[in-house]
C-alpha cells in the first residue's frame, strides 16, 4: 500500500511538470499520453479506420457549392478550392487526440501550395470543444502555432443541426458513396482537386500516416 501512495505521488508531481503554460492540467496529460493512444489504434484497428472512393465516383451535388463560416465569422465559398485537395477534420480542444493538432500544422506546411487544411471545431463527442470560437482560435495559436483555417464551431454529427459540409461529407446521396459520419474528434476526409471525396480517416489514424499522404500527393 506503501508502494502504491509513493508511486502516485511521484507520478502526480511529474505531471505537475509536464503541465504546459497555456494548457489546463488534463490537456497537458492528453498531449503527453497521445503516442500511447496512437500506438493502441494501431494495434486494434478498426475496420471502418480508413474508407476510400477507389472507383472515383462521382458526387451528384457539387462541392463547390458549399459554403462555411470561418472562425472570424466570414463566409468562405469552397469554389474558391478549385484545383487544390482539400483535407476537412472536426477537432476539439480537450481530446486525447488533440495533439494531432501539431501533426495538422506540419502537414498544412509540408504541402500548403497543394493542399487546403479545413479545421471545424465541434462539441459533439463527450463535451471535448466547450470553448467558444476566440477561445479556440487563440488555444490553437499558442500552443501548436495553427496557421491553417479554423472555421465556426458547429455540429458535424448527423441530425437536424448537423453542418451543411458534414452533411455532404457523410451522404452517399449527395457526395457520391460515403456515408461515414466522424467516428471521433480528428475524423479526416480528403477531397481531390476536381471535387471528388476520395477518403476518409479515422481519428486512430495520424495525419502523417502513409495513407493519408498518398491520398494527397
Amino acid at each position: 500500500m506503501k508502494k502504491i501512495f509513493i508511486i502516485t505521488a511521484i507520478l502526480l508531481v511529474a505531471l505537475l511538470f509536464i503541465k504546459q503554460k497555456d494548457m489546463t492540467l488534463r490537456q497537458s496529460i492528453l498531449k503527453t499520453i497521445y503516442p500511447v493512444v496512437m500506438f493502441f489504434g494501431k494495434v486494434f484497428p478498426s475496420k471502418h479506420a480508413a474508407l476510400a472512393n477507389n472507383k472515383f465516383i462521382q458526387p451528384s451535388v457539387s462541392f463547390y457549392e458549399l459554403k462555411a463560416i470561418a472562425n472570424n465569422g466570414d463566409t468562405i465559398s469552397f469554389e474558391k478550392f478549385k484545383g487544390k485537395k482539400i483535407m476537412i477534420v472536426n477537432t476539439a480542444s480537450d481530446c486525447g487526440f488533440t495533439a494531432q493538432y501539431d501533426e495538422l500544422e506540419k502537414l498544412h506546411q509540408q504541402y500548403k501550395d497543394n493542399l487546403v487544411i479545413l479545421g471545424f471545431p465541434a462539441n459533439d463527442f463527450k463535451e471535448q470543444e466547450k470553448k467558444k470560437d476566440d477561445e479556440i482560435a487563440s488555444f490553437c495559436k499558442i500552443n501548436f502555432g495553427l496557421s491553417f483555417q479554423l472555421m465556426k464551431k458547429s455540429h458535424v454529427v448527423k441530425g437536424v443541426e448537423q453542418n451543411e459540409v458534414f452533411k455532404w461529407l457523410s451522404d452517399s446521396t449527395k457526395n457520391g458513396w460515403c456515408n461515414q459520419p466522424p467516428v471521433w474528434n480528428f475524423s479526416k476526409y480528403v477531397i481531390n482537386e476536381n471535387g471528388v471525396l476520395t477518403n476518409f480517416f479515422a481519428q486512430t489514424i495520424s495525419p502523417l500516416n502513409k495513407k493519408v499522404i498518398a491520398a494527397i500527393k
